[in-house]
């Protein structure tokens, strides 16, 4: 692992995350009658995309926008000219983390061998001109100027997108998005803005509203041998989503390909920790081989060409046993990326598992983080309003950021990304001599999300995972944590059976 590669500037990257800050903050003031402060961003995203294909909408859109004319188009074009520099800087990031690595280039073509082109019919149209509407009026308006009627004209617009599985992608944002935006009327009193996490929703939105944006990626067909890495897991309070990533392997002796798996449930707010797991389990047998330690033999798994498998029981059955480590040493580095698709190319978007060996570790004060780059679906980006791995704890105390040290080169821990449905804490990684994790970037630098570490103890080679509760555990802290999620569960149940018999 080249790991002085990650400190280096990477070309342009500055420049264009500058010129998306500064249509950013214009969001802010709103775009209706731009102060004379608020005419540079516009302007410098236009400056960004001279000489590319938008040059010329995005150059008319800007001036039309400074002048206080600009309409649904150019506003538009505006959130097409950010989302194009954002997915520079994303793939300009991803090439140095391929140098990093030294693993082969996705290649853009790449893809299921019988993936059919996805569909790209527009559906409802009224709903998608009824959602831009909407949108185009929060820009007008600005982050200062939302109030609860401006938001609440979202809701009707939700509503009738929810009733047809083909626009809840767009629906859930737009959905998460408007609540988050009420949970903060009226802008005006707002001390601090998530300038970045907004204006990547409303600009994801609003480009999603154009026929064929949001349509089903294509698929095709995986059989071979999936070998897990590790599992993600992110926590709302009302969902849980667990994503494992894996490699897999073709049965027809093809290069190995670095996939992922994702299954989601909603949950009570009162279900933490390990009691998450017996919330997912049920919908996906992969789970159980994770917190085994096993492969999985697949036969016709359906996948995305992005390398999304569409996780279906009767596709898969259990493998013989493969050690998480093993394969990070040994399948891993061949492992060849998906191409990703043209919306989701943004710095947010990277999550490439890595194995990290030869390291020290030391620890650093920490600091209040800033806006990161953080991008979930359903308008529940983390990187607005949480706090940093490090950051300052009430009455001023700081906590201690893990740091690993490989080869003199610094390569933060995000410690606020370990899961508490398992094993894997800080003081796991602390100790340890080997880290399989997810590098991500964010605020401006490269972090690791540790998935798994090896560690010695009493002379012996130990591993911790973060996903080793996910089939079940004998852990005696896991086992009491799952037994107080299950108490939860039961309550619930009972008192919704009670709710509906009456």
């Amino acid at each position: 692992m080249r790991a002085d590669l990650l400190l280096d500037d990477v070309d342009g990257l500055d420049e264009a995350l500058a010129a998306v800050d500064g249509f950013d903050a214009s969001l802010v003031g709103g775009l209706l009658r731009p102060q004379p402060g608020q005419a540079d961003g516009p302007a410098g995203l236009a400056a960004a995309v001279a000489g590319t294909p938008l040059a010329a909408r995005v150059a008319e859109a800007a001036e039309k926008t400074v002048a206080g004319a600009g309409d649904e188009e150019h506003f538009v074009a505006l959130a097409a000219a950010r989302a194009a520099l954002l997915g520079a800087a994303h793939d300009a990031l991803v090439l140095r983390v391929d140098e990093v690595v030294g693993r082969p280039a996705a290649d853009v073509a790449d893809g299921p061998a019988d993936a059919g082109a996805a569909g790209t019919t527009a559906h409802a149209p009224n709903l998608m001109v009824a959602a831009r509407s909407w949108l185009c009026d929060l820009a007008r308006a600005g982050w200062r100027g939302i109030d609860h009627d401006l938001v609440g004209g979202a809701a009707p617009v939700v509503s009738a997108m929810l009733a047809d599985p083909a626009q809840r992608r767009l629906a859930t944002l737009l959905d998460g998005f408007a609540a988050e935006l009420a949970a903060c009327c009226p802008g005006a009193a707002l001390e601090r803005v998530p300038v970045r996490r907004w204006a990547d929703l409303w600009s994801r939105a609003l480009l999603l509203t154009l026929p064929g944006a949001a349509s089903a990626p294509a698929t095709g067909s995986a059989t071979g041998r999936l070998l897990p890495l590790g599992v993600d897991v992110h926590e709302h309070p009302t969902a849980v989503q667990a994503q494992v990533h894996a490699v897999f392997e073709p049965a027809d002796g093809g290069a190995p390909r670095l996939v992922r798996a994702s299954v989601s449930a909603p949950k009570p707010d009162t279900v933490v920790g390990a009691g998450l797991w017996q919330l997912l389990r049920p919908h996906m047998s992969l789970l159980a081989a994770v917190g085994e330690g096993c492969s999985m033999e697949l036969a016709g798994m359906p996948v995305t060409a992005e390398g999304d498998l569409l996780w279906d029981d009767a596709c898969a059955r259990p493998g013989a046993e493969a050690d998480v480590f093993a394969t990070a040493r040994v399948a891993l580095p061949a492992a060849v990326g998906y191409a990703v698709a043209p919306l989701d190319r943004h710095p947010a978007r990277i999550v490439v598992p890595v194995l990290v060996e030869g390291y020290r570790v030391r620890e650093e004060a920490g600091g209040r983080g800033e806006d990161g780059e953080r991008e979930e679906a359903g308008g529940r980006e983390e990187h607005g309003g949480r706090q940093e791995a490090g950051g300052e704890k009430d009455g001023g105390e700081r906590d201690a950021v893990v740091v690993l040290d490989v080869a003199g080169c610094r390569l933060r821990v995000d410690t606020n990304r370990v899961p508490a449905a398992g094993p894997l804490t800080a003081k796991a990684v602390t100790a340890s001599g080997a880290c399989l994790g997810l590098l991500r970037w964010d605020a401006g630098e490269f972090l690791l999300q540790p998935l798994a570490v090896e560690r010695t103890s009493r002379g012996k080679s130990v591993a911790v995972h973060a996903g080793a509760w996910a089939g079940g555990t004998t852990d005696k802290a896991g086992a009491r944590a799952e037994k107080a999620a299950t108490d939860a569960v039961k309550v619930l149940r009972e008192r919704a059976g009670k709710l509906l018999r009456k």
